[in-house]
Formats: C-alpha cells, structure tokens, sequence
C-alpha cells in the first residue's frame, strides 16, 4: 500500500508536496479546532456557576482570582466586568462589549489559513493539470501522437493533481463554514451572557449603595 501511495504521489509530479502539506495542515486546524470550539471549553460549567454565585454574593475579588487561574474568552470577558464594575451601566458595558471583540480572534484562530487552503489547493490542482497538459505537448511535438506510454506520465499528472486539489479542498470548505457557524453561535452565546453580567453588575452596585445607605443613616 504505500508503494502504491508512493507511486500516486510520484506521478502527481511535483504538485504534489505543497498539496500534501495544505492536507496537513488542513487536518491539523480541524483536530485543533474540533477540540477548543467546544462549547464546555468556552463556558466551562463548574467555573461559570461558581462565578454567578459569587457575584450574587459580591465577592468580586474572589471572582477575579478564579478568572486569572482559568484563562479563556468568557473569563476575561468576565474579569473586564469586574474590574469595571464600579463605573456606570453604559460603561460596563462598553468595555465588555469592547472585550468581547478581542477575544473574537482567539475563537477564529487558523480558520483563515483553513479557508484559504480551501482556495488554493484546486488552484495548486489546476497547476498541475496545466503542468501535465504542457508535457503531454511536448512529447507529442518530439514523438507523435502514436507514444500511448510517453504520453501516460503528463495525463496521469494532469488528473492526479486535479482529483488531489478537489478532494482537499471540498473537505477543507465544508470544515470552513461548520466552524465559522460554530464561532458565530459561541459569539452570540458570550454576547448574552456578557449582557447578564451587566445587570447583575448594576444590581449588585444598587444594592451596595441601599446598603450603605441604610448604615449612613
């Protein structure tokens, strides 16, 4: 099996190394992604639930330990929240939301390059046929058309690296737009709760002022 894998690559010419290399790339992103796009990876449950209550309780600093120790989108997204939590509704805000927005390109990670593997490895394939195609010219030009064998090596050429480039590139597209769906839902999800840290931010800050209010007096 891996002479004949051998023998396919070879005939592909050499097309084939830069397109072997966007395959492993291509699988590389999409293991790597798989796993950090999961949703319990983003919001991971047993913090997430310890920080509501914790807020709820008003131990901010508490909260901001636990954020540090668990570095991800949402926990820095968090930790903004706290650190602004004295400033007024439209500022918390603001500089979550701003929050939000840089931490929109650790959820995209490498989906660029995966798309653009997506768009360059038929073009690569495309290369090859002409490559082949320009060959097979050149054997007839010197021997005819009538050398079956001579021109078997172009053509072979020609339809490996055309059949190599499609079938990296419609797998690598496919994994492109799942994920890029996948980071728009994550983004979403991250924007509501980003929202419900707002309010329970103001809250609490109402009810520290009914409290020291209520001790002024």
């Amino acid at each position: 099996m891996i002479n004949s894998l051998s023998n396919f690559f070879g005939q592909g010419g050499l097309l084939m190394a830069p397109l072997l290399l966007c395959s492993v790339i291509a699988l590389a992103i999409v293991f790597e992604r798989a796993i950090n796009l999961k949703r319990k990876k983003i919001f991971l449950p047993q913090v997430v639930n310890l920080v509501d209550g914790l807020i709820e309780e008003g131990k901010l600093q508490l909260v901001r330990k636990i954020c540090d120790e668990n570095v991800g989108p949402l926990t820095n997204i968090i930790k903004v929240g706290i650190e602004n939590s004295d400033q007024d509704r439209e500022e918390i805000k603001t500089c979550i939301i701003d929050a939000g927005r840089q931490e929109v390109p650790t959820l995209e990670k490498n989906l660029p390059l995966l798309g653009t593997i997506a768009g360059i490895s038929p073009l690569l394939g495309l290369l090859g046929t002409v490559t082949g195609m320009i060959k097979v010219f050149q054997v007839i030009s010197i021997q005819g058309v009538g050398q079956a064998g001579a021109l078997a090596g172009g053509i072979s050429e020609a339809l490996i690296t055309t059949a190599t480039g499609l079938a990296i590139a419609v797998p690598a597209l496919v994994a492109y737009n799942y994920f890029v769906h996948k980071v728009e839902i994550l983004i979403l999800d991250i924007e509501k709760y980003s929202l419900q840290l707002v309010n329970r931010l103001i809250k609490l800050n109402i009810n520290k002022g009914i409290n020291e209010s209520e001790r002024a007096s």
